[in-house]
C-alpha cells in the first residue's frame, strides 16, 4: 500500500499541465496535514514536474525527458531572471523553443519570432502586442510595465508576459547559462539512465528460504539478490557468501547482509562506480528517499555506461575543461609539462591565482599523466597541496606532473608548478583508477 507521501505525488502527477497547486487544497482533497502536503510538493519540485514562482504560486509543469532537458519552461525563466508575471499566467507551463533579443526595427524583429519563442525587449508596446499575436511570450527588461490591453491579450492567449529588472544582455546571458548548465547535466550519465528497473529485478522476501535462493540462481543466472519487505522497502542483500554453510530450510532474514550500501537514481554513474570499486561490491541496490527499491546497478551496467560516455562528443565544457583550455601540453626531455598564463578570471580579489584554480590545474595534470599509463577514469582520492609562493595575474606558469607509483587500481603523482625558475606550488595526488 502506498504511503500518504506517495499518494500525494501520484495525485500531483495526474493533475493537468498548468494546474495551480496549493498546500491547503492538497491537504483538504487528500485529507492529510499541510506539512505532509508541503513536503510532497517540494519533492515534486525536485523531480521536475512542479515549479514555484514568487507572486504566482506553484504550477504543474511538463516533466522533461533527458533528451529535452535543455528546454526551459516559462515558469523556470521567471525564476532564472528574478522576474514577475504581468499576464498570461495560464501559459507558464509551456516550454520555449528559442529566445530573440528585440534590438532592431519592428519589421525586422518579427521575421525571427514564431510560436513558442520568447521575445526579450524593452518597453516597446507594439512589439509586445505583435509577438503575442504570433504565439510568442514576452520578457520585458529594465523593470518596465506594459499596457492593460496587452496584459488582457496575454491572458486570453495564455502566453506569459514577464518583467525583469535586468537589461537585455544580462537576461539573455542568464537564460543561456541555464541552458548551458542543463547541457552539461544532459551529458552526465546518471544511475537512473542505466539501472535495471524493479520490474526486471528478482527480489527475495525475508521469509523465503535458502532453497529459493538456489532456484533463483538457476533461473536468473545470478547469485546476488536484494531482499525487500511487503512494501518493497530494501532491508538486505543476499549473495553466495551469505549462503555458505546454511541449510536449505534456513530463512533469508537469518543469512542476508543487513543495511547494505545503496545509491539513489539521481547519482552519477561515475560516483557509483567509485563506490562499487572502493567497497568491492558487484551489485548496488538503487532506492528512493523512503528506501523503497527502484532497481539495481551491476558492475557490468557501470562498465557499459562508462564505455558509452567515453565515445560521446562533448557539447559543453565544465570548469576544469575551461581552466585547462588555457594550457598547452608539451613534452620536454620525455616529460609531460603544461604551459599557460594566469588569466584575470583565474585570480582572487588580490590578483593572485586562486587556490581552487591552482588545485584544479594540478589535479587535471596528474590525471592526464595517469591516463597515459592506464585506460580508465581517474578519481582523485587524496590531494595534499603546498602553496609556496603567490602567483600574480598574467604570469606564465609551467606545471610538471611526475609519476611516483602506479598499480592496477591506484596511481600516485607529484606535481610541481614553476613561475620562471621559481617553484611556486607543489602537490601530492593519489587517484583511484576505474577501468572502463
Amino acid at each position: 500500500m502506498a504511503t500518504k507521501h506517495e499518494q500525494i505525488l501520484q495525485h500531483i502527477d495526474r493533475l493537468p499541465i498548468g494546474s495551480k497547486i496549493s498546500v491547503r487544497q492538497i491537504a483538504k482533497d487528500l485529507d492529510v496535514s499541510e506539512g505532509t502536503a508541503y513536503r510532497a510538493i517540494k519533492e515534486a519540485e525536485t523531480q521536475g514536474y512542479v515549479s514555484t514562482i514568487e507572486r504566482v504560486g506553484t504550477v504543474r509543469i511538463e516533466k522533461k525527458q533527458k533528451e529535452n532537458i535543455e528546454r526551459l519552461t516559462f515558469a523556470e525563466v521567471v525564476n532564472i531572471v528574478d522576474g514577475h508575471v504581468l499576464g498570461g499566467r495560464e501559459g507558464l507551463h509551456k516550454t520555449l523553443n528559442k529566445f530573440v533579443i528585440g534590438a532592431m526595427q519592428l519589421e525586422a524583429m518579427m521575421r525571427y519570432i514564431d510560436a513558442g519563442s520568447l521575445l526579450i525587449v524593452g518597453n516597446r508596446y507594439q512589439a509586445h502586442k505583435i509577438a503575442l499575436q504570433q504565439g510568442a511570450a514576452v520578457l520585458i527588461t529594465g523593470g518596465f510595465d506594459t499596457s492593460e490591453e496587452i496584459k488582457q491579450l496575454a491572458d486570453r492567449l495564455a502566453l506569459p508576459i514577464i518583467s525583469s529588472s535586468y537589461d537585455s544582455f544580462t537576461v539573455a546571458s542568464m537564460i543561456n547559462r541555464a541552458i548551458y548548465d542543463r547541457l552539461i547535466k544532459k551529458e552526465i550519465v546518471m544511475v537512473e539512465d542505466v539501472l535495471k528497473p524493479l520490474a526486471e529485478t528478482p527480489v527475495l522476501l525475508p521469509s523465503d528460504t535458502v532453497a529459493k535462493w538456489h532456484q533463483y540462481t538457476e533461473l536468473y543466472q545470478d547469485t546476488r539478490f536484494p531482499v525487500v519487505d511487503e512494501q518493497m522497502r530494501l532491508i538486505g542483500i543476499v549473495t553466495s557468501k551469505d549462503i555458505i554453510g546454511h541449510e536449505e530450510t534456513a530463512t533469508i532474514d537469518k543469512v542476508m547482509t543487513k543495511n547494505p550500501i545503496t545509491t539513489s537514481p539521481r547519482v552519477s554513474v561515475a560516483s557509483s562506480a567509485h563506490m562499487m570499486v572502493w567497497e568491492g561490491i558487484e551489485l548496488l541496490p538503487v532506492v528512493d528517499n523512503y528506501r523503497k527499491l527502484v532497481g539495481v546497478l551491476s558492475r557490468n551496467d557501470v562498465l557499459k555506461a562508462l564505455q558509452f560516455t567515453a565515445k560521446q562528443p562533448q557539447m559543453s565544457e565544465t570548469f576544469p575543461n575551461l581552466i585547462m583550455s588555457h594550457f598547452r601540453e608539451e613534452r620536454q626531455a620525455d616529460e609531460l609539462v603544461y604551459l599557460g598564463d594566469v588569466t584575470p578570471q583565474m585570480t582572487n580579489h588580490l590578483g593572485t591565482i586562486a587556490s581552487g584554480i591552482m588545485t584544479t590545474v594540478m589535479v587535471e595534470a596528474a590525471c592526464n599523466l595517469l591516463r597515459q599509463h592506464r585506460r580508465g577514469d581517474m578519481v582523485p582520492e587524496n590531494i595534499t597541496v603546498y602553496f609556496l609562493k603567490p602567483v600574480q595575474m598574467e604570469s606564465h606558469i609551467q606545471v610538471q606532473p611526475r609519476l611516483l607509483d602506479i598499480s592496477r587500481r591506484f596511481g600516485k603523482v607529484e606535481v610541481s608548478v614553476y613561475h620562471g625558475e621559481q617553484l611556486v606550488g607543489q602537490a601530492m595526488i593519489t587517484a583511484q583508477i576505474i577501468d572502463r
